[in-house]
């Protein structure tokens, strides 16, 4: 897929230079100074660097990056240096080359699955087209701290108690075992089995660890 083609009004709006990561001094507070020990200017890293490269490239294919090294940073070498990299837009990383923040608001149980837009960050060593932060829709996935083994134990020991569904947060359910004795068992029984399967789940809607 051409680049180009996909993202020519972006060419348009900011010219030739596709990658500028930061124009302002607060990148100085992550790289290096005189009172630290100085590094290599080749293995240096946003924000203390910027790179460019033309989006008239391939997707997918490698390119070299002109890389340059922000005033007042101090390393040891040339300043200017070229790196290889993917030619892809910053949205086009993998999952595990940017991070994400988690929302805790949302059903991680829910069916169908929910999903949520969230802001997600590039690593500082990747090095891709256009902004360093986007919108990306991922999954709701977060945990409370919740154990399933610890449910489980509950449920098959006290869960004549509703100690399992106190546990997970359910307290309107866990008092009516309380007073039923489990539903005289057959309630113990039934939420052991939920539990065990992964059908019941914290009433927050995270998931176990």
């Amino acid at each position: 897929m051409d680049i180009q083609s996909k993202e020519n009004k972006l060419k348009g709006d900011t010219g030739d230079k596709a990658i500028n990561f930061s124009g302002s001094d607060d990148y100085l507070k992550s790289c290096p100074t005189l009172e630290q020990e100085v590094p290599d200017c080749a293995v240096l890293n946003y924000p203390c660097i910027t790179c460019d490269r033309s989006i008239d490239c391939i997707y997918g294919n490698l390119y070299n990056y002109t890389c340059f090294v922000k005033p007042k940073i101090v390393c040891n070498g040339s300043k200017t240096f070229n790196r290889t990299s993917m030619c892809r837009f910053c949205y086009q990383t993998d999952k595990w080359e940017h991070r994400c923040d988690q929302k805790a608001n949302c059903n991680s149980l829910a069916s169908p699955l929910k999903y949520y837009t969230t802001n997600c960050t590039v690593s500082d060593d990747i090095i891709c087209l256009g902004k360093r932060r986007f919108l990306k829709k991922i999954r709701c996935s977060w945990t409370a701290g919740t154990r399933w083994g610890t449910a489980l134990i509950l449920a098959l020991t006290l869960g004549g108690f509703g100690a399992d569904r106190f546990y997970l947060g359910h307290w309107q359910e866990g008092i009516g075992k309380l007073f039923s004795f489990g539903g005289l068992g057959v309630w113990t029984l039934v939420d052991a089995l939920l539990i065990g399967i992964h059908h019941l789940g914290p009433a927050d809607g995270s998931l176990y660890i």
